[in-house]
C-alpha cells in the first residue's frame, strides 16, 4: 500500500540533465603545467579566463610551470629551530654567563 507521498524515493535535482537542461558548457582549455619532480597537471580554463603562470601540483605540492624543461624552483623550507636557537641568535656567549651569574646570584639570596 501506498504511502501517498509522491516524491518519496526522489531527491531535488534528481532524473537527467543535460545541456538541454542546463545550457551550453563555456568553451575550455586544457593547459598543461610542470613541477620540479615531473608531475603534470592539466586543469581546464575558460577559453576568455587569464591562464597563471604558476599551478599546485596536486601530487607533491610544489609550484608547476607552463615550460617542461624549465619547472619552477621548489620552495626553500627552513628547518625548525628551538628557543635556545633563537635565543643563540640574540645573545653571545658572554651575554648569557652574565644572566646566569645574575640569576644564580638571586636564587642564593646575594642580590
Amino acid at each position: 500500500m501506498a504511502s501517498g507521498n509522491a516524491i518519496r524515493g526522489s531527491r531535488v535535482g534528481a532524473g537527467p540533465m543535460g545541456e538541454a537542461e542546463r545550457g551550453e558548457s563555456a568553451p575550455r582549455l586544457r593547459i598543461s603545467f610542470w613541477c620540479s619532480n615531473g608531475h603534470e597537471t592539466v586543469p581546464s580554463f575558460a577559453s576568455d579566463a587569464q591562464i597563471p603562470e604558476t599551478w599546485d601540483c596536486p601530487r607533491c605540492g610544489f609550484p608547476a610551470g607552463k615550460d617542461r624543461d624549465n619547472p619552477p624552483d621548489p620552495p626553500r623550507t627552513e628547518p625548525y629551530k628551538t628557543h635556545l636557537a633563537y635565543v643563540r641568535e640574540r645573545r653571545s656567549d658572554a651575554d648569557g654567563e652574565a644572566i646566569l651569574a645574575e640569576a644564580l646570584a638571586k636564587l642564593r639570596g646575594e642580590i
